[in-house]
């Protein structure tokens, strides 16, 4: 496999980040996840907007969005495969150890790895523990994902593929990777920005394309919705099938909106 590492191609087994790098050693960095599909990607120029503003929330040099566009052109034909989970990574890059960022530059690396579709429907829970919605890395979509490995071993441990946060008010706000949808008498809702969510890029798609609202709404409405689904990057939308021990049959609403998003994004690869 070839990466993209600080302007050029490299044999993975052979491109080197040093162990100083401020993404390694504070998380002093942000991402993004491109859906990449028999060598085309989706999405990609919101994608690239997003990685520039969560750049600029962290204190990051602004990105060259025309080199990792191009990064991302030659990662992706180096690798074919059917189906690929596009990474990009931006960093402070290599600094002194402690918080303060040297000023060597950013560190950008760009990777691709196979997957395959996700099933039509899932399994979530929900977590105790809550997000910031006031925090200084609110909707930025950073590399600090520690918090989000240790719900997702959680998940994983109950038979389920992600888990639900709430905020620190105690009104639903997303999943470790996904942001989540509900279906009230007949109409989709998913949280605003506002929760304390990510400004997903499928969320806000979904959000377009099926007439959802975007709705302050209480963690307890995952106990009495009509049906829920995720939307992600790798996932699109997807059914849930089961919040905790409570069981749902995926409906029609979720079928319906699964329908158009498959769709409006075959007709448009850079909505």
């Amino acid at each position: 496999m070839k990466i993209w590492l600080d302007g050029g191609l490299q044999e993975h087994d052979e491109a080197r980040v040093s162990v100083l790098d401020h993404g390694l050693t504070v998380g002093d960095g942000v991402f993004e996840t491109v859906k990449a599909t028999e060598g085309r990607t989706f999405a990609l120029t919101r994608h690239l907007d997003r990685l520039a503003r969560s750049a600029r929330g962290l204190g990051l040099p602004e990105p060259d969005l025309d080199e990792v566009r191009r990064a991302c052109a030659a990662v992706v034909e180096a690798n074919p495969m059917p189906l690929g989970r596009l990474r990009i990574t931006y960093t402070g890059g290599l600094s002194p150890l402690g918080s303060d960022r040297g000023d060597a530059g950013p560190t950008l690396v760009v990777a691709l790895g196979e997957t395959s579709r996700r099933p039509d429907s899932t399994a979530v829970i929900t977590v105790p523990w809550t997000r910031n919605e006031r925090g200084a890395l609110t909707g930025l979509k950073t590399t600090s994902y520690a918090e989000n490995v240790v719900a997702l071993a959680r998940a994983h441990e109950h038979g389920a593929s992600e888990a639900l946060f709430a905020n620190t008010v105690g009104r639903l706000c997303e999943g470790t990777g996904s942001n989540v949808f509900v279906v009230l008498d007949g109409e989709i809702h998913t949280p605003p920005v506002a929760s304390g969510c990510l400004a997903g890029i499928t969320r806000a798609l979904a959000v377009e394309w099926t007439g959802a609202q975007e709705t302050d709404l209480p963690f307890e409405v995952l106990a009495e919705a009509e049906e829920v689904f995720l939307t992600s990057t790798l996932r699109d939308i997807q059914a849930v099938h089961r919040v905790d021990d409570r069981e749902l049959v995926p409906g029609p609403v979720t079928a319906k909106a699964m329908r158009a998003f498959d769709e409006r994004a075959a007709d448009d690869l850079d909505p």
